[in-house]
């Protein structure tokens, strides 16, 4: 393993001391997928996706008894996710020099090609090395290839796998050096002939590194990316030629072993907006789970070759709503995305030969579950004073003052309910659960889950895995996100 030798097999797994279950036997737990021969894996990422985000959406939906789907799965562990600074070495190495926040850029270049990079990099190292990608290394040696998101198909996430540049905002449609050049990492600017400063779109339409391809970002591809998708086989929904969008009607008709597929100019619509606007053009999209279901059935027709296929599923937009601090489409969206993860079991337990990976690039915002009636430092008239502060050997335990109160310009009431039309207010979001007695409504006082976000932007926190099927054992535990490169190629028994 690249990023720690942690990683080993072992004969116990904890499940989730969190979710209150029991120690099981990881033999017992893995059945018998885990003497299975691996001839796919489905690797699903909710970005941004921290402990909470898991947390809060089981407490939200099934309660605080309950599960999701990826709780069920018998392997848990963490990753650790922090990058590097432009031009360092990797881990040990002499010039090594870390960024303890990631972005979905290098997170993605790390499992996607087990090396370090810097943010913003994908499928280049941190001295602009381009660096060879899974789905790249399954596709030559000859496995079916998908990847699905909800965002722009050329976002960070999805682009890691398919692309390689020194800048993810180098996306296409058009070559722009502010974008796609980045001197501090070469020295003098590239040609644009060069691929790390070939925009994103260019790429994907070209270098048929996935069979299917289905999210969001229509607008970044143009008549000539189409033209050159077809040229090599692929069904075009939709049109990049005339800008028209593909349907989930598109999708469901789609049968070709090679099929691309746009629902949005840009990201997908988040679920809510769907559900209430059932008539609306948004509403045509396929959800998350649908789209997974697509992709394997895609990917498992017509297989002559015996060899398998292997999949990326992005819940891209838990991270975009927990940016904006928007816990209620925060929830739904991890929902999603754990519906995605249910679709993923399901075929891997029919199949026998699936191994199926869940996990996070990172956590966004610092989303927190508080104690229902309470306050954040946020909505205090004065944080509470560090007491300790003049104790260098740090040994006492603080007192907090017990006279902290609310600022009433900041705290008028919960943020989706009562105080939701102030914009200066920073009092928690809170919602009902299936806990909760009848009667008592999101943004209420009395329901029961009360949540915060610390900032609108990333944090350095470990985030969860899970795992099922053969070999998911090597999961459990500790891991670097460069590891999970190391163990997708040795399921898939490619390397570069």
């Amino acid at each position: 393993m690249r990023g720690r030798t942690r990683v080993t097999a072992v004969a116990v797994v904890a499940v989730s001391a969190v979710a209150g279950t029991t120690v099981v036997s990881a033999q017992a737990a893995t059945g018998r997928h885990e003497n299975g021969r691996i001839r796919n894996v489905i690797y699903l990422l909710g970005d941004g996706m921290g402990r909470t985000h898991v947390t809060a959406a089981r407490e939200r939906y099934y309660g605080a008894a309950g599960r999701l789907a990826m709780e069920r799965l018998p392997v848990v562990g963490q990753v650790s996710t922090y990058s590097v600074e432009r031009r360092s070495g990797q881990p040990g190495a002499p010039d090594f020099e870390p960024n303890l926040v990631t972005d979905s850029a290098s997170a993605a270049t790390a499992w996607a090609s087990g090396v370090k990079t810097y943010n913003a990099a994908l499928g280049v190292d941190a001295k602009g090395n381009v660096v060879p990608t899974v789905m790249e290394l399954a596709k030559r040696a000859g496995y079916r290839t998908g990847n699905v998101s909800t965002a722009e198909i050329t976002d960070a996430t999805p682009a890691g796998q398919m692309s390689h540049v020194l800048a993810r905002g180098c996306q296409g449609p058009t070559y722009s050096a502010s974008a796609c050049q980045d001197t501090a990492v070469t020295g003098s600017a590239l040609p644009t002939s060069d691929v790390r400063v070939t925009p994103v779109a260019d790429q994907i339409a070209r270098n048929g590194t996935a069979d299917v391809i289905l999210g969001g970002g229509l607008a970044r591809f143009e008549a000539s990316d189409e033209q050159a998708l077809r040229s090599q086989g692929y069904t075009v929904l939709g049109s990049p030629s005339s800008q028209t969008v593909a349907t989930r009607a598109d999708l469901d008709r789609a049968s070709s072993r090679k099929v691309f597929g746009l629902f949005n100019k840009g990201n997908l619509t988040i679920e809510k907006f769907k559900r209430q606007n059932p008539t609306a053009t948004q509403a045509r999209e396929p959800s998350l789970p649908e789209m997974t279901r697509k992709a394997i059935n895609l990917l498992t027709s017509g297989r002559a070759n015996g060899k398998g296929f292997y999949l990326q599923v992005e819940g891209a937009l838990i991270d975009k709503r927990s940016h904006a601090n928007d816990a209620a489409q925060t929830l739904e969206e991890t929902k999603a995305f754990d519906d995605a993860v249910a679709a993923a079991v399901s075929f891997a337990r029919r199949d026998g030969h699936t191994l199926v990976v869940v996990t996070a690039d990172h956590e966004c915002a610092g989303f927190n579950i508080i104690e229902k009636g309470t306050f954040t430092n946020a909505e205090a008239a004065a944080p509470p004073v560090n007491v300790d502060s003049g104790n260098t050997a740090n040994s006492s335990t603080p007192s907090r003052p017990s006279g902290n109160v609310k600022d009433a310009s900041r705290s008028t009431g919960i943020v989706n309910g009562a105080g939701s039309a102030d914009p200066r207010n920073f009092a928690p979001a809170t919602f009902r659960t299936p806990d909760d007695p009848a009667g008592v409504q999101d943004g209420a006082a009395d329901a029961s889950l009360w949540l915060t976000y610390l900032s609108g932007n990333h944090t350095g926190a470990d985030v969860p895995l899970f795992a099922y099927g053969p070999g998911s054992r090597r999961l459990a535990g500790e891991v670097d996100n460069t590891d999970l490169f190391d163990v997708v190629t040795g399921s898939l028994r490619v390397r570069p």
